[in-house]
């Protein structure tokens, strides 16, 4: 094997007709590249260079040598300047993977986002599944629940509350709750927990647990919504998510402070080191519209 370090040796000294000269150029003691000059001419088994009237020149095996050794050396030149122009401007295919959002928010931030950066493209999925970002090769996740996985790294776009809404038809009807325990005489609407099992009960704010059943279950915040507004029954929902709905009074939140939790939104990523600049530039986009509040709430 031979060194690259040995092929610049040559060039430079070629280039430069002296050792003093090319080692002044490149910044390196003289004696460094007379070793390699040295090293690479043993290797070979033959002399490239040789000193005419006070300037070495290539031999013929050096003339021979030199065109290849040139384009090597350009070639790893053009490489590295292609890394660093991939460091420094987004491009490429960015592939992101998000929970359902029911809101254009998403589509609108990635619109901003190609604007911004027109030499990537983006491919979005929607999915209630949690993936796995390195097997199925997406660059970052939109996340909604608490990132157990110390693999990924997160960063927090949006924090709200989950609260118990219903529609003022369906109080008319049913009567409003007012303790806990009066959930399990009420229809209430459900999603969806791991491994796409239904939710069999829903937290307290305090901590623990209520059994709840109706006659809906959903992954689609959208349909859980319209039904509750129509009456169909009790929901929890996100309070960005509904907070029209509770400005105009088509629902109204039950058993406040009583049932619920906290959730959060969150973009998450695998690579820790040498991130590529398109995952950087949507990360900081993304986090620059979670806080000026444009992801927070859906579209009506």
């Amino acid at each position: 094997m031979h060194s690259a370090e040995d092929f610049d040796a040559f060039v430079a000294i070629a280039d430069a007709g002296s050792i003093s000269r090319a080692a002044r150029e490149l910044g390196v003691p003289r004696a460094t590249l007379s070793r390699q000059l040295a090293r690479l001419e043993e290797r070979l088994g033959v002399r490239l260079l040789h000193r005419s009237t006070r300037r070495l020149v290539p031999t013929q095996a050096g003339e021979a040598l030199y065109p290849r050794a040139r384009g090597l050396i350009d070639a790893a030149n053009a490489a590295v300047r292609a890394v660093r122009r991939l460091d420094d401007t987004p491009r490429g295919r960015l592939r992101v993977s998000s929970a359902p959002l029911h809101s254009p928010a998403v589509g609108s931030l990635i619109a901003d986002f190609v604007a911004m950066y027109p030499e990537v493209s983006v491919e979005l999925q929607t999915t209630t599944r949690h993936i796995d970002l390195a097997a199925e090769q997406i660059d970052l996740a939109i996340r909604g629940g608490v990132v157990r996985d110390p693999n990924l790294i997160a960063r927090r776009l949006l924090r709200s509350d989950m609260l118990a809404v219903a529609s003022p038809d369906y109080l008319s009807k049913r009567g409003e709750p007012m303790s806990v325990s009066e959930l399990d005489q009420h229809s209430c609407l459900r999603g969806y927990q791991g491994r796409g099992r239904p939710v069999t009960a829903w937290p307290l704010f305090g901590g623990g647990k209520v059994g709840v059943d109706g006659p809906l279950i959903s992954n689609d915040l959208m349909a859980l919504c319209g039904a509750a507004i129509q009456g169909l029954g009790i929901a929890l929902l996100p309070r960005d998510f509904v907070q029209n709905d509770l400005r105009n009074g088509t629902l109204f939140e039950i058993l406040s402070g009583l049932v619920g939790l906290k959730v959060s939104l969150s973009l998450v990523w695998l690579e820790r080191q040498f991130l590529e600049p398109k995952v950087r530039a949507f990360v900081e986009l993304a986090t620059e519209w979670a806080k000026g509040g444009r992801l927070e709430s859906r579209s009506d």
